[in-house]
């Protein structure tokens, strides 16, 4: 795939937020990225200029938000409305390799739409993990440093950094498996490679709270599903796109942020599809 064959839908819906960052990062890539409403997929009432298909695009994206207010729990409704009206396409998208990314209320969504972690099936009909309230029981936002488990995905190929920093900020992140299987579902991520980003302090320690904001079992902040072309994380790439964003800019300037990293790392895996 060539460069401007790729193209990007971030989708929304009332509540969702982060996209026009996330339509921007992959703009200043050089690639066509848009924000669609889940609406303009299906809907009678959307004008036929504004109408879209799953498959005009080569990547998707669920942005970070409160979508529909988090009402139920976090992603549900939204993650509901895509089963009921985008499942089999969006199988079908997963299945033929392209990327699917969830950015915090987008990985809750995806867990709720059972597309992740997916050890048996590319969507399954219920959810198979959770994402529950922080430890601290509050809205958490602060820098977050994440340390790269895994590069043979479609999101961290070209990171060349051991320790990245995206921001966090989510009152619901806190990676919860079946209850008396937390184990056997922890050993299933490692041999399959699911395990993407972990939480670590400033020095690439793995550490507790204010380091893991929400208390994730294993200090699990990303995971992908078995064919490393789904992940959903809890922090934000989009936020530190620039170096200018990175909260240490002032002390250690980089010539490349790290969310750069990330999302060029998404363009090159499309590139060799």
């Amino acid at each position: 795939m060539e460069l401007n064959e790729i193209r990007v839908a971030v989708l929304r819906i009332e509540g969702t937020n982060c996209e026009d960052e996330t339509v921007h990062a992959f703009k200043n890539l050089g690639v066509e990225a848009e924000a669609v409403h889940l609406k303009q997929f299906y809907s009678d009432t959307i004008r036929e200029e504004e109408k879209r298909n799953i498959r005009d695009y080569t990547a998707i994206v669920f942005p970070g938000g409160f979508s529909a207010g988090d009402y139920i729990r976090a992603g549900a409704i939204f993650s509901a409305r895509i089963k009921s009206v985008l499942r089999k396409s969006l199988e079908e998208f997963i299945e033929n390799g392209y990327p699917v990314l969830g950015i915090c209320n987008g990985f809750q969504v995806l867990v709720e739409l059972g597309a992740l972690p997916a050890f048996d099936k590319t969507i399954s009909d219920r959810p198979e993990m959770a994402l529950g309230i922080n430890n601290s029981g509050r809205f958490e936002c602060r820098p977050t440093f994440l340390r790269v488990e895994s590069r043979n995905t479609a999101f961290t190929g070209s990171i060349d950094r051991d320790i990245v920093m995206f921001p966090s900020a989510h009152a619901e992140g806190r990676v919860i498996f079946p209850d008396g299987r937390e184990e056997e579902w922890l050993e299933r991520l490692k041999e399959n490679g699911q395990i993407v980003f972990r939480y670590v302090d400033p020095g690439g320690r793995y550490s507790g709270y204010p380091w893991n904001p929400n208390g994730s079992i294993y200090n699990i902040a990303g995971i992908c599903n078995p064919d490393g072309n789904v992940l959903g994380l809890m922090p934000h790439p989009e936020r530190s796109f620039h170096p200018y964003t990175h909260c240490s800019w002032t002390r250690g300037r980089k010539e490349t942020g790290d969310g750069e990293l990330f999302f060029r790392s998404i363009l090159e895996y499309m590139m060799k599809l």
